[in-house]
């Protein structure tokens, strides 16, 4: 897997251009999500009252237990997003896996704010994507 540093460094193909833009786009749009995970976060521990209760589910954790949840993970994706934006070759993997979590935490808390996971985790659907496009791009160069 090779960082890109700039789309001048390539010879003539667009294949690589693409691929850069497809790595700015999914570093730009973690760290969006992850200030988006990080004020949930913060809302969560701030005022449990917030967020209202739908249904019931299964699995139910405390409201201050997914605001630490929810902060946490948004500070490592925030630091995943600067390292993709900067081209950093651990960003790629480490992307991919923080979204993954980041989805499937945001889809255990649609309990509390169903529209609102459900966007995060569209988002972190198109993080997905653009990495593994990206670090599919870079193997076959």
């Amino acid at each position: 897997m090779t960082a890109h540093t700039s789309p001048a460094a390539y010879d003539g193909s667009t294949a690589p251009t693409f691929a850069y833009g497809l790595t700015l786009f999914a570093g730009i749009t973690l760290a969006t999500v992850s200030v988006f995970q990080i004020l949930n976060g913060i809302a969560a521990l701030a005022k449990d009252t917030i967020f209202v209760r739908g249904i019931n589910y299964a699995y139910e954790i405390d409201l201050t237990t997914w605001g630490w949840v929810h902060l946490v993970l948004g500070l490592i994706a925030l630091g995943t997003g600067v390292g993709l934006v900067m081209a950093q070759g651990w960003a790629y993997v480490v992307g991919i896996i923080i979204a993954v979590i980041s989805a499937v935490a945001n889809f255990a808390f649609i309990p509390q704010y169903p529209l609102w996971s459900i966007i995060i985790i569209t988002f972190n659907g198109f993080v997905i994507w653009a990495l593994c496009a990206t670090m599919s791009s870079d193997r076959r160069a």
